[in-house]
């Protein structure tokens, strides 16, 4: 697959497709292709589909290839796809995502069968589905660390994680013995799901570091030795700034 980097400067026209030719030169977010029209109506019920048949109205740029506004630097393994039925080895998930944008549902679905997408979607999403307000805490935390930063390489966010309700009355416990200000810690769980508190820990920093951020994590170090097991659930997030 060849690929450019040129843009053009775009126009909206109304293409005729019942008279265009079967050759298709398209500008993908400034990403260009050459394909068939055949190709491109593959997968009738897609958006290429849609976009292609009928009589729509299509920008063009500049030299009058058809564009798209959207990042196209994966396109070229959606349309190997469409052309021979040949399943990307590499950059599978931004294939998927790409995948899922054109409605291509064949190539989602056997997408969703590599270890990549299957592992993400079945496994880790299914698992913290189940842990409630994940993403919300998520954010939670996001807030707590940049209000923290005041001329600091780090602020820390303080997180319990209760796999059970008995492990979250033992948290409030501990929370009370260390005297915190239980409004400035977020709190996971509890969930069913065989995943452990290590599993989630994993998740949540991941997730984080996603959006940008740099975190590490540690068991919360009470002073002076002095230790409970419910302490366990506590757990400390550090946030590096510079």
């Amino acid at each position: 697959m060849s690929v450019s980097n040129h843009k053009g400067a775009g126009k909206q026209v109304t293409s005729s497709l019942q008279s265009m030719s079967p050759i298709v030169q398209l500008n993908i977010g400034g990403f260009l292709y050459t394909t068939t029209l055949g190709t491109l109506k593959k997968c009738p019920g897609s958006k290429l589909y849609e976009m292609f048949s009928g009589q729509p109205k299509l920008r063009t740029d500049s030299e009058g290839r058809f564009f798209i506004d959207r990042d196209g630097r994966d396109f070229g393994y959606v349309l190997e796809y469409l052309r021979s039925s040949q399943l990307p080895t590499q950059r599978i998930p931004e294939v998927y995502r790409e995948a899922v944008f054109y409605e291509i549902e064949p190539l989602v679905k056997k997408l969703e069968e590599t270890p990549q997408i299957f592992g993400e979607q079945v496994g880790r999403k299914q698992f913290l589905a189940r842990v409630p307000n994940y993403s919300e805490n998520i954010e939670v935390m996001i807030r707590i660390a940049r209000a923290e930063v005041v001329a600091s390489r780090y602020s820390n966010v303080i997180v319990c994680i209760v796999r059970t309700e008995e492990d979250a009355a033992k948290c409030h416990d501990a929370l009370n013995a260390l005297d915190m200000d239980k409004e400035s810690v977020v709190k996971f769980g509890p969930w069913k799901a065989s995943p452990g508190i290590t599993d989630l820990l994993d998740c949540i920093k991941a997730d984080i570091e996603e959006k940008g951020y740099k975190v590490s994590y540690t068991a919360y170090d009470v002073n002076k030795g002095f230790r409970m097991k419910y302490y366990d659930f506590i757990y400390k997030f550090a946030f590096a700034w510079w």
